[in-house]
């Protein structure tokens, strides 16, 4: 092979996103954020059920979002192939600011102003205490890039949260930011995204399947992030 054609070889790595188990706020239809809250029994169920059909594939390493309701499921997973989960906070919910631990009844009916900013998907607000939108795309992106360069023609699994996965969606369907969701993230579903690098450049996105959830049962489609 000469040089010409090792600058031209496309290394391929596939991620297997996972939104995190059902948490009771997701129940309640609370803004979770950044909030630390734990899993419920359903949330256990789901994560296990998920593993279980996870287990089928050759994971190199299972990546986790710091808090807690995204790294129990992922030991889940990373339990079927006898590693360890490796936590890395840019695969952290976006921080909600003063909208945290409310519902949207209640945002909108408290700050009807601001919640029109949350409803429209304004890009650049940052809910006075919390994260933009553009500022938490980027996040994710840098997630991305470190886990596909530190895995470059692996598969791996990263277990997140809703908004993480809308924005991976986005990003690899050209979706923009601004627009509402048309698609769902259940909770314990697999959504496989391969990430191609050249020659060092930034890898391209690109969405292989989404929403696996044939191991799941009476599972909560749509919830607070």
């Amino acid at each position: 092979m000469n040089k010409r054609q090792l600058s031209d070889t496309i290394m391929s790595t596939r991620i297997c996103f996972i939104r995190h188990g059902e948490t009771d706020w997701n129940l309640a239809r609370r803004i979770q954020g950044q909030t630390d809250i734990p899993l419920n029994e359903t949330g256990h169920a789901q994560a296990l059920a998920m593993a279980c059909n996870a287990a089928r594939y050759e994971f190199a390493a299972v990546y986790s979002s710091d808090l807690s309701r995204a790294y129990d499921t992922a030991k889940m997973v990373a339990a079927k192939r006898g590693i360890e989960v490796k936590k890395l906070q840019q695969l952290r919910e976006r921080h909600f600011g003063i909208f945290q631990g409310i519902t949207a009844d209640e945002a909108a009916q408290r700050n009807p102003e601001v919640y029109e900013h949350y409803r429209g998907r304004v890009p650049g607000y940052d809910f006075e205490t919390g994260e933009s939108l553009l500022i938490f795309a980027d996040r994710v992106k840098a997630a991305v890039e470190l886990m596909v360069g530190q895995h470059s023609g692996q598969t791996v699994a990263a277990v997140c949260h809703a908004g993480v996965l809308d924005i991976l969606y986005r990003k690899a369907t050209g979706r923009p930011l601004d627009t509402p969701r048309d698609f769902v993230i259940p909770n314990c579903a697999l959504n496989w995204f391969r990430f191609e690098t050249r020659d060092g450049d930034a890898p391209g996105w690109h969405l292989e399947a989404w929403d696996d959830r044939d191991h799941l049962a009476g599972v909560l489609l749509e919830s607070a992030e």
